[in-house]
């Protein structure tokens, strides 16, 4: 089977971004990507991402969808939301930081994300730094963030880190970005970057696409 035929059984299977399986519909616009900081932060930590989905789905059911509600929910109510998602491992330490985190974001940026992009001007480095002074916010948190974004932040892309190219690799797909982007031509980066996270983590969606193509 040939490298086209395995990313389209990919992203067939497994194209759908870590926002969209949160219930994030992402547009540049500050409660999207306000949410979409508060997912990247959980999936950062070493628990399993569908954990981390259900804990994002239950701050947000919990109405605890913008920097100013984040901030004004006690302490309690963020560490109960996180349990009720299952996310009981970190629930403290991340209910604390991410009262914090959205008391930074109200102070530094209005609440609004969309200033620390403009704040950037194109250079992803600061971007990336400006991420990661957010409590909890470290490496991984600011590249999942970067990888999911890339789709309405359109200067980002293609954001595909170590953690993509992994999964390109197990899939015997091009190992660079570049390769990447021209294999998988008009498709979405956002879709193609989650998808091959999804491969990088699970043996099973690897033995999927095998199977599917």
């Amino acid at each position: 089977m040939s490298a086209r035929e395995r990313l389209d059984a990919l992203l067939e299977e497994h194209g759908t971004t870590y926002a969209e399986e949160a219930g994030v519909r992402l547009r540049d616009t500050p409660q999207p990507l306000y949410e979409l900081l508060v997912l990247s932060h959980l999936l950062s930590a070493r628990i399993r991402a569908s954990v981390a989905v259900a804990a994002a789905r239950a701050l947000f059911t919990h109405g605890m969808r913008s920097p100013r509600h984040m901030a004004d929910a006690t302490w309690q109510e963020r560490v109960d939301a996180l349990g009720e998602g299952g996310y009981r491992r970190y629930d403290e330490r991340t209910a604390t930081q991410l009262g914090d985190g959205a008391g930074l974001l109200l102070d530094a940026y209005g609440g609004d994300l969309r200033r620390l992009r403009r704040d950037a001007d194109g250079d992803l480095n600061a971007l990336r730094s400006g991420l990661r002074r957010f409590p909890g916010m470290g490496p991984a948190g600011a590249d999942i963030f970067l990888r999911e974004v890339q789709g309405v932040w359109p200067e980002v892309a293609p954001y595909l880190d170590a953690k993509a190219l992994q999964g390109a690799e197990r899939l015997g797909l091009p190992t660079s970005p570049s390769g990447l982007r021209k294999l998988a031509g008009d498709r979405d980066p956002a879709v193609l970057a989650a998808a091959l996270v999804r491969a990088a983590l699970g043996k099973d969606v690897v033995e999927s696409v095998r199977t599917a193509a």
